[in-house]
């Protein structure tokens, strides 16, 4: 998670098992469950068979070597001291310190792939690259294995997802069984979540919660607004990466954030009983590219081309008003020569006020994509954005222009995108 960066990443043997209720005797795992409750052998049997299969990930940046007076102009320091700083700048730089932080990880097929956040990574790459930086280190571990080199596959920055793999292919130990991907959208606020991960660098540690909330939005995540999944299984700095599991085993989300407390081991800020993953399906959605390999973000990606509005806003009032259904997006502007534009979309002419604040009227209310059903705009970015759409595709928009149902393609296309254009779709 984003809070890991710099952190120092310490050495545990002992597997750390939170909530889970785990007999450990003799050094080895018990086999007899049968005098746990079944919730707890529940997560006693989920943590033995699929904690071999969850990594820690150690970065390790070397700093830029820079001049400790730089800045100071020599007209500012008395003449004595001159020469003094004179032939310090003549000695060969001091180099900053490594920066580390840590992560976690998890197998998803037999090749070997492991799947972790983007932004773990994200320090020890080269811009917009799957290359590393000089000077930069990226190791993995399995539980009761040596970190071994690892090399990053591809990353996805608009779902904070990236993919690695180990150099070495026999890295992978007999037991590190591939997790299932499950449907994320079948996850129900309630049900159990179980977090695997390596937090503040205690290896193999679970933590077990429920489903605080599902569609969640947490600003600062990817690039794109994601329906977060919220748990309050514990996570924490390191547990980034890591899956969240449910009662039978499969990952729901990837473990990439916390609202943060006070306190926690070191002074490091701790978890509060508010975490959030990112959904399985957009994981699954993003593999075959991952796979691939490269960058995948905003600046290149097939867009349409417009700034849209959700109906929500609207007062039932004023909906009826205007003549606007319940579900949709409104187009609010269209860009000049984008394919919305070449398509004939409409945006907003007129604005009507609502408790004084200027709302958008009479734009194109986009109703659904290739048929799928359009609710809100987050909706919208991700099946124009998603991995599945390349520039060149069509997409079959159903509209409502003032009160008239119709149907327009749109052929996508990219275009380089400045930062503060990433508002638009």
């Amino acid at each position: 998670m984003a809070l890991v960066e710099g952190m120092r990443k310490g050495k545990f043997a002992a597997a750390a098992l939170v909530g889970a209720g785990l007999l450990f005797s003799g050094g080895a795992w018990a086999d007899d469950l049968d005098h746990l409750q079944a919730e707890e052998r529940n997560t006693v049997e989920i943590f033995q068979r699929y904690g071999p299969s969850v990594v820690a990930i150690e970065v390790s940046v070397r700093g830029q070597r820079v001049d400790p007076f730089e800045g100071i102009p020599d007209e500012m320091l008395p003449q004595p001291f001159r020469e003094f700083f004179d032939r310090h700048r003549q000695r060969a730089p001091q180099e900053a310190p490594r920066r580390e932080g840590a992560g976690s990880g998890f197998v998803i097929d037999d090749e070997g792939h492991i799947v972790t956040n983007y932004h773990v990574l994200k320090p020890a790459l080269k811009s917009n690259e799957t290359e590393l930086r000089d000077g930069a280190e990226l190791k993995l571990s399995f539980p009761g294995h040596d970190a071994v080199e690892a090399r990053v596959v591809g990353a996805n920055a608009l779902y904070d997802l990236a993919l690695l793999k180990p150099v070495d292919a026999d890295a992978i130990p007999d037991e590190a069984e591939p997790l299932t991907i499950g449907d994320s959208n079948e996850v129900l606020v309630g049900q159990k979540s179980i977090a695997i991960g390596n937090p503040f660098g205690l290896s193999s540690t679970v933590t077990s919660g429920i489903v605080s909330g599902v569609g969640r939005d947490l600003p600062g995540v990817g690039q794109l607004e994601i329906p977060m999944i919220q748990t309050d299984a514990a996570i924490n700095p390191g547990n980034s990466g890591g899956p969240l599991l449910n009662s039978a085993g499969e990952v729901i989300g990837v473990n990439t954030a916390i609202v943060p407390g006070g306190g926690g081991m070191g002074g490091a800020r701790g978890f509060i009983g508010v975490g959030f993953a990112v959904p399985s399906n957009l994981l699954h959605e993003s593999l075959d590219e991952l796979r691939e390999g490269g960058i995948t973000d905003l600046s290149s990606r097939a867009r349409l081309g417009v700034t849209i509005a959700g109906l929500e806003g609207y007062p039932e009032a004023i909906r009826q008003r205007l003549d606007l259904p319940e579900r949709g997006v409104m187009v609010v502007e269209v860009e000049e020569g984008s394919p919305a534009d070449e398509a004939g979309l409409q945006g907003a002419s007129f604005e009507v006020s609502v408790q004084g604040r200027a709302m958008p009227a009479d734009g194109d209310i986009i109703l659904a994509v290739d048929g799928e059903e359009v609710k809100e705009p987050r909706e919208l970015q991700r099946m124009i954005f998603s991995q599945a759409r390349r520039a060149g595709d069509e997409v079959t928009l159903d509209i409502l222009r003032q009160g008239e149902e119709m149907q327009i393609t749109v052929e996508l296309r990219e275009r380089e995108m400045p930062e503060r254009d990433r508002g638009r779709r």
